[in-house]
């Protein structure tokens, strides 16, 4: 809530902050009084150091539409000189999402946020530690020709994850893995040989990467949660299917993060237990 102000201390503001913005926009009085739809003097009188006078609300309105800023942070009631137009833009984007790790926005996000705290809940299983038949057989009927692109890029993603200052935490259904290992759902059709493999490589890639990588398995009957990435204090990107849905405010990253947080509390097998359940499904694999 802005504080109550004198109203020769808020005129006094508006004037500082009108010609501050008007040199920005390389804006002459006189260019602005057009725009505005005011005479100059008009103008003047606001800009003059020796008086105490406040436009009216439409007149606030066009300057600050003509120069490109609020008309709050004009009169002094936020710090934050751009638009809400302009907030809402810079803080909430929208990408179409490519079908796997190809995509170069996220390995974008992926190097902005070195050194951070990756939180991440997959749409499936985690690309980056999939083995490459398991890609192939998944990616192979929407990719086609470019699936050995994809396959490097997911390679390459695990390499920059080993080698990067980043933690990687991931919350994963435990369907979703029981799931993949029964052959059954979304993976029915998927041989023996590969899932078994693949289970393997989970249990290698976590032995190597751990506490870089951990992984959380929670039950989704329990608490839901949508594919998610949080990359660390800075962004906060939810998966929507053909777009990706991207938070930079500080409101939204944090309670996505929160969102994550609740998910690893509540693990059924968390982390540090995650080769044992590795373990026991390999051995039940038929």
């Amino acid at each position: 809530m802005s504080a109550i102000i004198d109203k020769r201390a808020r005129a006094a503001l508006f004037r500082t902050r009108l010609a501050e913005a008007m040199v920005a926009a390389r804006q002459t009085q006189a260019g602005l009084a057009r725009r505005v739809g005011v005479n100059r003097s008009t103008l003047s009188q606001l800009l003059d150091p020796k008086g105490a006078r406040l436009p009216n609300a439409q007149v606030v309105a066009e300057c600050a539409a003509a120069l490109g800023v609020s008309s709050d942070w004009l009169l002094g009631l936020s710090d934050r000189r751009e638009s809400a137009a302009d907030l809402v833009a810079a803080s909430m984007t929208m990408t179409e999402a490519p079908r796997a790790l190809v995509d170069e926005r996220i390995f974008a996000w992926h190097r902005e946020a070195a050194g951070y705290k990756i939180r991440h809940v997959p749409a499936a299983l985690p690309d980056m530690l999939k083995t490459a038949e398991v890609l192939h057989w998944e990616y192979q009927p929407s990719l086609g020709r470019t699936i050995d692109q994809a396959i490097g890029a997911s390679e390459d993603r695990l390499e920059w994850m080993r080698s990067a200052r980043s933690d990687y935490e991931i919350a994963l259904p435990l369907h979703e893995l029981s799931s993949f290992a029964r052959g059954e759902g979304y993976y029915a059709g998927l041989p023996l040989a590969v899932r078994r493999a693949q289970i393997d490589r989970f249990a290698a890639l976590h032995a190597q990467l751990y506490p870089t990588l951990r992984v959380h398995l929670h039950d989704a009957r329990r608490l839901y949660s949508a594919p998610l990435t949080v990359f660390g204090p800075l962004l906060a990107v939810l998966y929507l299917g053909r777009n990706y849905l991207a938070f930079r405010d500080t409101e939204r990253v944090q309670a996505m993060s929160r969102h994550f947080d609740s998910l690893v509390r509540e693990a059924d097998v968390p982390s540090r237990d995650f080769p044992a359940h590795l373990a026991r499904l390999s051995r039940r694999l038929l």
